[in-house]
């Protein structure tokens, strides 16, 4: 039977629009916020900046009781925060440095696999076409590191990435197992504001301050980060929080599938990032296992 959104389908297909569009544009404006900018210190500024201003917009709107969790609920959205943002979304950002966003989407596709394998790990039981889904997913990521083997990208990069959607794909899979706060948008703010202080935190630790000025950064790199700020954390990102608690998470999946070919071609057309036959080739395959463990497990 297939799976159907727990809330109103059109507000769903329009939240899933956004993540489409806009989360594939991000890996774009994560680059050339990194062309001058620090990536964990910038990563901080943009969530700390964007779940205080949610905050703020949540308690003008609705009144700061919408803001109300428990501790365990609010103990929760930190640590989802915490994987999805700091160990997830910054180890892109961080690699983006040396790897092309293109190539950084097309590795991040494979989450879906890997929330099958946890799945898996928790006893559930997903269909034959979803490990069969995991098989080509991890097939084109194998594909995708030739690069970096090849010495056209360093590996590090790549394998920081597999380790930032590792990191997501726990998040991901926690936040709809765990008491999450009752408002999703209040949820996303501490995830955000949580992340910020995290990512600033590392920064500081990594001494990503020294030797950087801030009127030495690019207005190129201040329009991305202000971007990021607006369109891929305060848009997107409560997009993201709020189907993860009102759709099936194979329908939010489907994401991982259509974020890449975004990604691909606006580095492609805006950065000049080469389409090398390693990348087409095993993008291809990871978003053709990807398409196929969300088929099957919208099918059950």
């Amino acid at each position: 039977m297939q799976d159907a959104p727990r809330r109103g389908s059109g507000a769903v297909w329009g939240a899933l629009a956004i993540v489409y569009v806009v989360w594939g544009s991000t890996y774009l404006a994560i680059r050339v916020v990194v062309e001058t900018m620090p990536p964990f210190l910038s990563t901080g500024a943009r969530f700390l900046t964007a779940g205080l201003i949610l905050a703020a917009f949540i308690a003008w709107r609705q009144g700061p009781s919408a803001l109300k969790a428990t501790p365990h609920q609010l103990g929760s959205a930190v640590l989802v925060g915490l994987l999805l943002l700091v160990g997830g979304n910054s180890l892109v950002v961080l690699a983006e440095t040396s790897v092309p966003s293109g190539l950084a989407a097309l590795l991040v596709a494979v989450v879906p696999a890997w929330v099958v394998v946890l799945r898996r790990l928790s006893g559930e039981r997903p269909g034959p076409g979803a490990y069969a889904g995991v098989a080509l997913g991890l097939a084109g990521l194998a594909v995708l590191t030739l690069p970096g083997l090849s010495g056209d990208v360093r590996l590090w990069g790549v394998l920081t990435v597999v380790a930032g959607t590792l990191m997501w794909s726990v998040g991901s899979f926690s936040s709809s197992r765990i008491p999450m706060p009752a408002n999703p948008f209040a949820a996303s703010a501490y995830e955000m504001t949580a992340a910020g202080f995290g990512c600033l935190l590392i920064g500081l630790l990594r001494g990503e301050q020294h030797g950087f000025v801030l009127t030495e950064a690019s207005a190129r790199s201040w329009t991305a980060l202000a971007y990021l700020v607006v369109f891929g954390s305060l848009i997107a990102f409560t997009a993201y929080a709020w189907l993860l608690q009102s759709a099936p998470l194979s329908l939010v999946a489907t994401y991982a599938y259509v974020n890449p070919v975004v990604a691909v071609l606006l580095g492609a057309l805006i950065l000049d990032e080469a389409l090398t036959w390693p990348i087409a080739v095993g993008g291809a395959v990871v978003v053709a296992g990807v398409g196929l463990i969300v088929s099957t497990e919208r099918r059950r």
